[in-house]
């Protein structure tokens, strides 16, 4: 039963450690990318959270991974979407469509040399 309870701990703080470090990847993207825009880091986080519902629920229903290098040209462009679709939803980031483009370039290069999901391993 502490196993368990361990194990779920690890888990939230692997989360929560996955949307601080999503955080400062979309900081460092606003500051490379012209026409990407993150107000600062309370809106980076809640950019990060809507960035990773808006991938789950497209994983869900279109059986698609939507992160830039996952599946070649159509995860790219599907992260760019959702990239541009972000400002909609969340007050303090501006794209534009090239933004939103280069952004996912971005985000994807820096994603592949920083690991998000190092924390997700420990069990």
């Amino acid at each position: 039963m502490g196993e368990n309870r361990e194990r779920k701990n690890v888990n939230i703080f692997s989360i929560i450690i996955k949307f601080l470090v999503n955080a400062v990847i979309l900081v460092i993207a606003s500051f490379l990318v012209p026409g990407f825009r993150v107000a600062g880091f309370g809106t980076a986080i809640l950019a990060a959270i809507v960035i990773s519902a808006l991938d789950y629920l497209i994983g869900l229903v279109f059986k698609l991974d939507a992160s830039p290098f996952g599946r070649g040209i159509v995860g790219f462009l599907i992260a760019a979407i959702i990239i541009y679709l972000t400002q909609f939803i969340v007050a303090g980031v501006s794209v534009t469509a090239w933004g939103a483009i280069l952004a996912a370039l971005v985000i994807g290069i820096i994603d592949a040399i920083v690991p998000t999901d190092v924390f997700s391993q420990v069990s």
